[in-house]
């Protein structure tokens, strides 16, 4: 190509590219896209990650325990310490550290976790329990709360606080009530269906018992005055917000995620032990391993045949293979007369025709002695390996 078709087509590039630029600069929109990745690792990982966050904008200091060793360190006076995930693994001991402590001057703050049964006079829940508060379907409820007269949101817990007008809504689970028998609560919320919130004075500190603290947790703290609510219930205090009270062991892990798996291997090692257990009486000796010999079968064979079917079956099989290879040797061979069977069988074989005779003829009924009947089988083998 010449230099000219080259400029002419680098000419008609440029005009292409500068005509498309052109077009998007005029018609082309600039705009601002948000793409949402979903919750982060931390907020996956810590359910009540916007609730601290919410303490720590307003100058409270919130701290993390995993378990109830941090109670060592943690002084009762100007502390709150809230305990509201999964506790079922709690000893009594532990119950009764966690009360001493809050005896003591501290704040705790828990959710209720099971159901007061009337028989057991107990629910199980062992911090529920010993500040004798009882926890209850709402359903259940043989005189709900009454409504306040022009209520606007009955579903809601209405929380009302000294000097202020209008009380702030917290939105419980409606469909649990807690119960104070004994009439020590010194403050409590309820809703239109069932009390959610009470607190009582627990020697120097105080308690404060939920019927959940999912109001709490992402995205549920952003609704109406959940969040004003928590840093109310801890003001003034350094929270402790304590995931765990105690890490199941191995074995409970395992037979809460591998049952079955468990339950398999126990029977095995009952099988094991069963098989592996004293007999009574002498143990049977094991077979031998030795195994005879291709020989030993071939006699044995053998002499199954003789004794069964007499000499006769055993000749005539080796006369039969003599025959068979014979015809393999010289083409024809089954169309001969015997005489000239016994001469091609001489010339193939390198031996004289009297003695293919006598080894070939039929044994005509008669019984050979042992002596005959093993020269007979001989002469028939020499043959047979001739061929």
């Amino acid at each position: 190509m010449t230099r000219t078709i080259w400029a002419i087509l680098a000419l008609l590039l440029i005009l292409v590219l500068g005509g498309s630029g052109y077009y998007l600069y005029r018609h082309a929109t600039p705009y601002q896209e948000l793409v949402d990745h979903g919750p982060s690792p931390e907020a996956l990982a810590n359910p009540y990650l916007a609730a601290e966050m919410f303490l720590r904008e307003r100058g409270l200091k919130v701290e993390h325990a995993n378990s109830l060793e941090a109670l060592a360190d943690l002084p009762p006076k100007g502390h709150s310490l809230l305990m509201l995930e999964e506790r079922s693994n709690m000893s009594p001991q532990q119950a009764d550290r966690v009360l001493d402590w809050a005896r003591a001057g501290g704040h705790l703050v828990f959710v209720a976790q099971a159901l007061w049964d009337e028989d057991t006079e107990q629910s199980g829940d062992l911090l529920l329990d010993r500040v004798q508060i009882h926890q209850m379907l709402s359903e259940d409820l043989e005189e709900p709360p009454e409504p306040e007269a022009g209520d606007a949101y009955p579903k809601l817990t209405k929380v009302h606080v000294d000097g202020e007008q209008a009380p702030a809504y917290v939105s419980f689970d409606t469909a649990f009530h807690l119960d104070d028998p004994d009439s020590l609560a010194q403050s409590w919320a309820s809703s239109g269906a069932a009390t959610h919130l009470i607190q009582l004075e627990y020697g120097k500190g105080s308690v404060t018992v939920l019927t959940d603290a999912d109001i709490w947790k992402t995205p549920a703290i952003g609704r109406y005055d959940n969040a004003w609510l928590l840093w109310y219930l801890n003001v003034d205090t350094t929270v402790t917000l304590l995931f765990n009270t105690d890490h199941p062991s191995l074995w409970q892990l395992l037979w809460k995620n591998f049952p079955q798996a468990l339950v398999a291997l126990g029977l095995l090692i009952g099988l094991w032990l069963w098989q592996a257990a004293a007999r009574h009486g002498p143990l049977l000796e094991p077979p031998p391993k030795a195994r005879r010999q291709l020989l030993e079968h071939l006699r044995a064979s053998a002499d199954f045949i003789l004794r069964h079917g007499g000499q006769g079956p055993l000749l005539h099989a080796l006369q039969v293979d003599i025959r068979r290879r014979a015809r393999r040797r010289h083409p024809g061979f089954e169309q001969l007369q015997p005489e000239a069977q016994w001469e091609v069988l001489a010339l193939l074989s390198q031996q004289p025709v009297s003695a293919i005779r006598q080894a070939l003829q039929p044994l005509a009924g008669q019984r050979l002695s042992s002596t005959d009947f093993s020269h007979q089988v001989a002469h028939l083998q020499t043959l047979r390996n001739a061929l």
